[in-house]
């Protein structure tokens, strides 16, 4: 099992206070998972970064807002999620991007298909205190024909420069994830890079966390994370509700407490 702290994540964080009341319910409903954490993430784009236009400009806080949601927590990750699907100038922009999350980031997760290994290793080296999380969408794993070996074997080309790696086929449109599809991908990554955390997401919310239950009771360290189904309306474009997003911080922890007591049985 990886030694790094899973997580809970909720992505599109706006203010600080909404990260500090989130990390209350997760330590309020932790039970004996003590060591998870709550992801806090932050939308920016190559785009938003470099203020290309775009339509997220007016749903995604602006690159000198960034750095005021974040909050200082014990059990709060601090993560920018930094989206560049074509791959543009990775080395400069992660660097970059990492300023605008100012003294609290401690993570930067990678929307992106594949980015340069070099470039990846360099940025660690410039800034080591960070994790790192790789998304691996659709995209990515249509590349290598959705072959668990091939993708596994794709990411120990990444090996010493991620934390984590997040399988993500819905990409924050709210799709529910496939077990059946996933855990063939969970075992063999876990088998050939058993320090690199495993992370899950695709529709999750208050009332779909039975679609990843499979997933934690083989794999009860795994982290997930969600997105659209903190919504209504299923659109990531919508404001989160945040009674919503309590319920599923709650349940959630729920679930990887009781998978914990049963694997301790």
């Amino acid at each position: 099992m990886s030694r790094l702290k899973p997580y809970i994540g909720i992505t599109d964080f706006t203010d600080p206070t909404q990260a500090t009341v989130m990390a209350k319910v997760l330590t309020a409903n932790s039970g004996v998972d003590r060591d998870r954490q709550l992801m806090v993430g932050v939308m920016m784009s190559r785009k938003t970064l470099n203020d290309l236009p775009t339509k997220w400009a007016k749903i995604w806080p602006s690159r000198e807002k960034i750095a005021r949601i974040f909050t200082l927590h014990h059990r709060v990750m601090n993560t920018l999620h930094y989206a560049d699907y074509d791959g543009i100038d990775v080395l400069h922009n992660l660097l970059a991007a990492a300023r605008c999350g100012g003294v609290g980031l401690d993570a930067i997760q990678l929307d992106m298909i594949w980015p340069d290994p070099d470039a990846l290793f360099t940025f660690c080296d410039a800034r080591p205190n960070l994790k790192i999380v790789l998304q691996v969408g659709a995209d990515a794993l249509n590349m290598f024909d959705n072959d668990p070996v091939r993708v596994a074997q794709m990411l120990t080309e990444y090996n010493g420069a991620l934390d984590y790696v997040l399988l993500d086929k819905s990409m924050g449109h709210g799709l529910g994830l496939s077990v059946a599809v996933l855990l063939p991908f969970l075992r063999e990554i876990r088998t050939r890079l058993p320090g690199l955390g495993l992370a899950v997401a695709g529709g999750l919310g208050p009332e779909t966390l039975h679609l990843v239950e499979p997933i934690v009771d083989e794999f009860p360290d795994v982290s997930i994370d969600a997105q659209g189904q903190l919504r209504p309306s299923g659109d990531a474009k919508d404001p989160i509700d945040w009674g919503r997003a309590t319920l599923y911080i709650e349940r959630a922890a729920q679930l990887f407490t009781e998978a914990m007591q049963q694997r301790s049985e």
